[in-house]
């Protein structure tokens, strides 16, 4: 049984995200624990801390308060519709990345939505709080769009470097259900030879996992034309290993992985 951390900000309950866990479970049986937080609203903090009363931040709070009750609601609700095991962390507090890194350590798999995730301020994905969590995870985290239905192709991104390698790894260890799927490990560069580094045993270790599997290199800049490559794939998962470098790194330097989340289109499966 795996356990899956299940993340929500006041009451943006990601429905793409529980359909992925639900996904999960139909084909072996989850433990869940949810996180909820309240959510960021810092221009409604703003103007209540300039009123020199208390009664409009208490006001604010209590709002908060019965977003996140109504999301945890939602999250029982249907946890016990679908037979999945649940917990909730018993706190109401703000995002704090410390806690969620601790939480992450003992998961075996993290799962939020591209488009909600501390949407209040921040609609633009994948927006800073985001970015602290795709870093701050320890362990593999699933970033699911809204319109998530099913999976029926995967795509990894394979760049010759460990980080790739160890995300196909742990996709492995934790999605066994997947290996009768179309899988394609796609080297991309900007240049024309068509070396991929350790074809060889890259296709020796895949075989052992995947039904149906192929490798190939694509001649183009994949900050640029992946996100377009992905979406002719149809129901396709990304598979990466991005997000290994620091916050600051990884903010001044997008990549292409930035762009699939930004366009809401493709779950992302990253582990770094």
């Amino acid at each position: 049984m795996k356990k899956i951390l299940f993340i929500c900000d006041g009451d943006n309950f990601p429905k793409g995200a529980f359909r992925f866990i639900k996904m999960m479970n139909d084909a072996d049986q989850v433990a869940v624990k949810g996180i909820f937080f309240t959510p960021i609203d810092f221009e409604q903090l703003i103007s209540v801390s300039y009123i020199p009363m208390a009664e409009p931040y208490v006001k604010l709070k209590e709002e908060e308060r019965r977003l996140v009750k109504k999301s945890k609601d939602q999250f029982i609700e249907q946890c016990e519709a679908s037979r999945i095991k649940y917990h909730i962390l018993d706190k109401n507090e703000d995002w704090d990345k410390d806690v969620f890194t601790k939480e992450s350590r003992f998961a075996d798999l993290v799962i939020i939505s591209e488009e909600l995730f501390c949407y209040n301020n921040y609609t633009e994905q994948p927006n800073f709080f985001m970015q602290e969590a795709l870093h701050g995870t320890e362990c593999p985290i699933v970033v699911v769009p809204e319109t998530f239905k099913d999976v029926e192709h995967l795509a990894f991104a394979y760049d010759g470097k460990k980080e790739s390698v160890f995300a196909l790894k742990q996709f492995t260890y934790l999605f066994p259900q997947f290996v009768d799927l179309p899988a394609e490990f796609v080297y991309m560069r900007d240049e024309e030879k068509d070396d991929i580094p350790d074809l060889n045993l890259l296709e020796e270790y895949t075989r052992f996992h995947f039904n149906c599997m192929a490798a190939s290199k694509l001649h183009f800049d994949p900050k640029k034309y992946f996100s377009t490559w992905i979406k002719n794939k149809k129901n396709a998962l990304l598979v990466s290993g991005s997000y290994g470098r620091s916050i600051v790194s990884n903010i001044l330097r997008r990549s292409f992985a930035d762009k699939i989340i930004h366009d809401h289109a493709n779950p992302v499966f990253i582990a770094h």
